[in-house]
């Protein structure tokens, strides 16, 4: 009917008040991923009123037969990127986010009221189809803040957005964030979030900082640099909570090499390693189970990854078979939809629906279909499909090879569990991290693990839970 099932007047702008560094933007651009819209992102005090809402203008305007001189608006640089996007992308729906919505300056704060109650910057309406998303600080983390009356709040949705450990672990876990971190929050989870204002000033962590320390120390690794206390005091800027993080990722990396992960994943475990073990605190202990996790971990992700690309792969063939049953043409309708296929890629690119890892996922089945691609004889002797399948075959057994290495890990990764840790709070860690993590979650739906099965029904129930919990937060005090 041309026409939203919510009109358009009773759409209501969403306001999410929240401390900094909690994802409010991150928040937005999962969504807009996941929805495929269109993203518009402004930080509002970056603005004047001019940029916002616009030049003024003379024009003449005839009114019941006189000319008059009206003042109008050239058009806001905001609503202007709104259509520059829709005109870049071909994307006709979208978020516009409007972050420190309220820590406008005193010129600026009626058109921002304005835009939320009217949806508009001066004359100039947001184009139908994008939902208006604003964001802001509580009073307490920024000085500059200024309170929305009711007449305002009463025309939009209030979200509050808070710090949630548990939910943030999950995004973490998707985002491949660095083990140590994960590690060392799981032990001092109460650091996850902190602002505290002292002598010295504000002292601060947030997710964000977490995040983007993630990325730091996954470089910093790859080439062979030392993480100090003031690197990790550049991203956690708590003092005390830099200096803990610094010497947890050396001991991280140093419990790494003296167990020899690796190796107990091959079930080549050094002699000495038990004895260590069993005289180790609960945070060494913990920290070994995190190290098994995460060799653990690679190895689920080389599994989802090949599946993924089995998958598709054999998808595309059969959708070729057909055709080439149907009578078409085998080379040309190979290469029609291999083309295809690349124009999809592209266009969701320019569109910004892939992230960084799905942007490499499809440039490597593009690769593969390309490696795969039947030649003239082959479809002059009539083999064009059988050329295409032996590719397809190798890629199937890159599969098998990669389920049969994790399943082998897995099993010595129980075995040194078992004769480490029996039955204690350890396991029950390792199990949960294996229920909860994604990539393992997969494997073992498909891949089918006698140990796994038999601890999952016998530790994770609520009173041995709750015990491990209590252990963890006594050794946080």
């Amino acid at each position: 009917m041309g026409e939203y099932k919510i009109p358009r007047i009773r759409q209501r702008p969403a306001l999410l008040i929240g401390p900094p560094g909690i994802g409010k933007t991150q928040i937005m651009e999962q969504i807009a991923r996941e929805c495929q819209i269109g993203l518009v992102s402004y930080t509002i005090t970056h603005h004047t009123r001019q940029s916002a809402v616009g030049l003024p203008f003379i024009r003449e305007r005839t009114f019941q037969g006189k000319t008059y001189s009206v003042t109008e608006y050239t058009m806001s640089e905001i609503i202007a990127s709104v259509y520059e996007t829709m005109e870049r992308t071909g994307v006709l729906e979208g978020i516009l986010f409007i972050d420190e919505i309220n820590c406008v300056s005193e010129t600026l704060a009626p058109t921002m009221l304005q835009f939320l109650q009217c949806k508009t910057f001066g004359n100039q309406a947001v184009p139908q189809g994008w939902l208006i998303v604003a964001a802001g600080n509580p009073p307490e983390y920024n000085k500059s803040v200024r309170e929305f009356d009711m007449v305002t709040l009463d025309r939009v949705r209030y979200l509050s957005v808070e710090a949630d450990y548990g939910v943030w672990k999950a995004y973490a876990r998707e985002q491949k964030l660095h083990p140590a971190l994960l590690g060392y929050l799981e032990l001092r989870q109460k650091n996850f979030y902190r602002v505290e204002a002292d002598v010295d000033g504000m002292q601060y962590v947030t997710a964000r900082g977490w995040e983007d320390f993630s990325c730091l120390l996954q470089r910093y690794e790859e080439e062979g640099l030392p993480v100090s206390e003031e690197i990790a005091y550049e991203y956690l800027h708590h003092r005390e909570i830099a200096e803990d993080v610094a010497a947890y990722i050396d001991l991280y990396r140093k419990y790494q090499d003296d167990y020899g992960i690796y190796e107990i994943l091959a079930g080549r475990v050094k002699p000495a390693v038990f004895a260590r073990i069993s005289a180790a605190g609960f945070d060494e202990r913990i920290s070994v189970v995190y190290l098994l996790c995460d060799g653990l971990m690679g190895s689920f992700w080389t599994v989802a990854s090949e599946k993924e690309q089995t998958d598709l792969y054999f998808a595309f063939l059969k959708g070729w078979r057909a055709a080439l049953e149907r009578g078409e043409d085998a080379l040309a309708e190979y290469e029609r939809r291999l083309l295809e296929q690349e124009a999809s890629v592209l266009e969701k690119e320019k569109k910004g629906f892939l992230s960084r890892e799905e942007r490499e996922r499809a440039n490597r089945l593009l690769t593969l279909l390309k490696e795969g691609r039947p030649t003239a004889p082959a479809a002059e002797g009539g083999d064009a499909f059988a050329y295409a399948a032996a590719f397809f075959e190798t890629q199937r057994r890159k599969l098998l090879e990669a389920e049969a290495a994790a399943a082998a890990s897995l099993e010595c990764a129980f075995d040194f569990m078992e004769e480490a840790f029996g039955q204690g709070e350890e396991m029950v860690v390792f199990v949960t991290e294996l229920t909860v993590s994604k990539e393992a979650a997969a494997f073992l739906a498909e891949n089918r693990c006698e140990r796994y099965l038999r601890y999952n029904g016998q530790l994770l129930i609520g009173s041995r839970k709750g015990e491990l919990l209590s252990k963890i937060r006594r050794a946080e005090q």
